[in-house]
């Protein structure tokens, strides 16, 4: 047992701890050594505690508007066991000693689950740092932790995991040149990218550009063939194929670029949308699998190089230079055949949708969108209408070629053919040469692309068909007159039919601009006709209507059709509150108002009401009973005396002031803490107030006005507020002047009865 003289260098709980620390401890009743204390002898000396079996009762939790836990990170959840004792004793018994097991809040606790639970699901975006950042500021799909947890990515517990787990995996395992090299390119790849991440952004505005360079510069491979009309035949333009292969060619790679990134792009589970913002998937396997069902493999058959095979390959090594005939019949097979899927796939992106939301949001890029629209239709019918009357051109042709013999066939591809007997028999044959006049066969809208055909320069040939594409979705084909070909008449209904597909399109997006611009007036409109039909079924006197319709347009004008109301509702208490401190500022020009402090302002404040009064309108009359208080913000008004003074009233002014110290003189308290009794009736007015022009004002009611003072009461005891009260109320003012006026006369009759006895007195 220790002496008495011992002190301890370190005591085993200090009071100052105890007390706080009493209902977040709990001491434990087991034969654990303890340790050491050593006493001014240095002596060592065991000690030993046993606590109660239970923990002691918590003290009563104070309400506090604070956090449970001062810090982000808790504490961990047990402490690091005691080192053990060091005796020089082995025969000193060993006591019970009591280890104290602190515990974090059970908010903090929840607080690092979440978010361990987040950092475990969401890995993979977070080992991509800035590439799995979300830059959206209104997103409500990615947790509002996620930024500062990829912030923290480089010393993280997850980096160090993953840096540990896959170089192990991905180096010191790897055995063989192949390994080596798949491991060296698998950390070179990005990782799993964000949706809503900046460069995700940047990437789908500039692929929606490439997309529409891309359904551009298809069509525009009909115009590589040519009619030469001295040979009657016809050519291919070999330099312009070459040179629109390679920007089909830059087209692809970057449409496959965008085929590889898909693979690494998060996406928001389609499930997870029917309750709640949505849950963002990042595993790569579920990636790949949710992109090979949707539309991979309909990317896949978009980039294959079906134009860049032909052109390079299948014509001159198989069909010769001269194939011009052949190759007109595999370029449309193979660009209609992928231009159709093309547009159900790229389309959408040019209209700014995607599943993450709008690419293009601002009202010029949605204009220039529909634009583009439309020169896109233009320019696909007029490509199609120049390949298609090339085509009649090569009829005309082949049945001029059966009418004489079947070797000039051969003539029709020009370089094909060696006979100049057979050439020059061929180029004044009169059938051919009756093919380039408009009225030599049965072109039908195809009338104009005859001689449109031989024309050498590509940017003439394609003007024109861009210009008669437009006149032909413009009109809806209503000047064509289509021959009995088939596919002639299919064709010319097949531009009747986009012309007004695109008509509607435009006419609607025009109607819905337009009608967001005119809602306002279209609402307007439909509130004077309801209050018209109201007046009329009243059977109102003409005077009140005039006065009511004036009252709606003025109304009208100084809200501009905005309900305030119904607009603050929806926005953040903190948002409502500056708003209303900023609009509402002419409070504090209310002496009373100006001794308050803002929270009882700020009650006030959600309190006003939006008023509109008309020219000659009587806001208070004398006599009658003032339940309101009025703000002027905009006009003016006269308030008319007893005496039959007239005050100006303008912006900023008051009207009714009175109405608050009378509503504050009923919650006014005496010196000795009594409530002062004050008449239930009214306040009356002694004055009549009304409008000289239009005016904008807010106002007070009686009603409001008695739950704020009943809501602070307490600050109504204040030396300062109880003397504004009692200098500005005029019940207070009347009390004065009477009482004044009774202790002026009493002073009077005292000093006539002084004068009266000091005259008695000197006679």
């Amino acid at each position: 047992m220790a002496s008495p003289n011992e002190i301890d260098d370190i005591p085993m709980l200090p009071i100052s701890d105890s007390s706080s620390r009493t209902s977040w401890t709990r001491s434990v009743s087991l034969s654990n050594p303890t340790s050491s204390v050593d006493g001014f002898d240095n002596s060592s000396v065991v000690l030993g505690y046993t606590g109660p079996l239970r923990a002691q009762r918590r003290h009563s939790l104070v309400q506090m508007s604070g956090p449970l836990s001062s810090t982000r990170n808790p504490a961990p959840l047990f402490l690091p066991p005691p080192p053990p004792p060091t005796t020089t004793d082995s025969s000193v018994s060993v006591g019970v000693s009591s280890q104290p097991e602190r515990y974090p809040s059970f908010a903090a606790l929840e607080h690092k689950k979440s978010e361990d639970e987040f950092v475990l699901k969401h890995a993979n975006l977070l080992r991509s740092g800035q590439l799995g950042m979300c830059n959206d500021p209104y997103c409500t799909t990615c947790p509002s932790y996620y930024n500062r947890q990829a912030a923290q990515i480089p010393t993280s517990r997850v980096s160090a995991i993953f840096d540990s787990t896959f170089h192990n995996a991905l180096y010191d395992d790897a055995k063989g040149w192949a390994r080596r090299f798949g491991s060296s390119v698998y950390r070179r790849l990005p990782g799993i990218m964000n949706p809503h991440s900046k460069f995700v952004q940047s990437w789908t505005k500039f692929f929606a550009l490439s997309c529409l360079l891309a359904i551009f510069i298809d069509p525009l491979f009909f115009f590589l063939i040519l009619v030469q009309q001295n040979n009657k035949c016809i050519v291919i333009d070999w330099p312009m194929a070459k040179a629109f292969v390679a920007v089909r060619t830059l087209t692809d790679v970057l449409f496959s670029v965008n085929i590889l990134l898909q693979f690494r792009l998060a996406y928001v589970a389609p499930e997870s949308t029917v309750v709640g913002a949505g849950q963002l998937v990042d595993q790569p396997r579920k990636i790949a699998r949710h992109y090979f069902r949707g539309k991979f493999f309909l990317d896949l058959f978009i980039v294959m190089p079906l134009p860049q095979i032909l052109i390079l390959w299948v014509i001159p090594q198989h069909l010769g230079t001269s194939g011009a005939n052949y190759a007109k019949n595999l370029l449309r097979a193979a660009v209609l055949f992928q231009y159709i899927p093309k547009l159900y796939r790229l389309l959408p992106l040019l209209a700014g949708q995607t599943p993450t939301g709008f690419i293009f949001e601002s009202a010029w890029a949605n204009f220039v969108i529909n634009l583009l629209t439309f020169m896109l239709a233009g320019h696909v019918v007029g490509s199609c209408w120049y390949l298609f009357g090339l085509q009649r051109v090569n009829q005309c042709l082949r049945n001029a070629c059966g009418h004489s013999d079947r070797a000039c066939r051969d003539l029709i591809d020009c370089g094909r053919g060696d006979d100049d007997k057979s050439l020059a028999a061929w180029r004044n044959n009169t059938s051919a040469i009756a093919c380039f006049d408009e009225d030599g066969f049965s072109y039908g809208i195809y009338s104009k692309a005859v001689n449109l055909t031989n024309h050498t320069s590509l940017f003439t040939r394609y003007s024109y068909s861009l210009f008669w594409g437009f006149q032909q979705i413009s009109t809806l084909a209503g000047n064509q007159n289509p021959s009995y070909f088939l596919g002639e008449v299919y064709f010319t209904m097949g531009i009747i039919g986009l012309g007004l597909l695109l008509f509607a399109l435009l006419i609607g997006n025009m109607q819905n601009f337009l009608q967001a611009l005119d809602r306002r007036n279209l609402e307007m409109t439909l509130r004077r006709r309801d209050v018209e039909q109201w007046m009329s079924h009243r059977r109102l006197p003409e005077g009140i209507r005039r006065r009511v319709r004036e009252a709606e347009r003025f109304n009208w004008a100084a809200t501009r059709g905005v309900n305030e109301e119904l607009l603050f509702e929806n926005m953040p208490d903190d948002l409502q509150r500056d708003i209303r401190r900023h609009l509402f500022k002419f409070l504090k020009k209310v002496r009373i108002f100006s001794l308050m402090d803002e929270p009882i302002l700020d009650i006030i404040r959600e309190r006003l009401k939006q008023r509109t009064y008309i020219g000659s309108s009587t806001v208070l009359h004398r006599g009658g009973l003032v339940e309101k208080m009025v703000f002027i913000v905009r006009g003016e008004m006269e308030s008319i005396g007893e005496d039959g003074s007239v005050l100006s009233l303008s912006e900023g002014d008051v009207c009714g002031e009175e109405l608050l110290t009378w509503c504050l003189e009923r919650s006014s308290v005496n010196p000795d803490g009594t409530r002062i009794r004050m008449p239930s009736k009214g306040l009356l007015s002694n004055r009549n107030v009304r409008c000289v022009t239009n005016v904008e004002a807010f106002s007070l009611s009686v009603a409001d006005l008695e739950d704020v003072t009943s809501l602070f009461s307490r600050f109504l005891r204040s030396h300062r507020v109880q003397g504004a009260i009692r200098y500005e109320s005029p019940y207070w003012r009347l009390r004065a002047a009477r009482q004044i006026q009774v202790a002026w006369r009493y002073r009077r009759r005292r000093l006539q009865r002084l004068f009266t006895a000091q005259s008695s007195y000197s006679l």
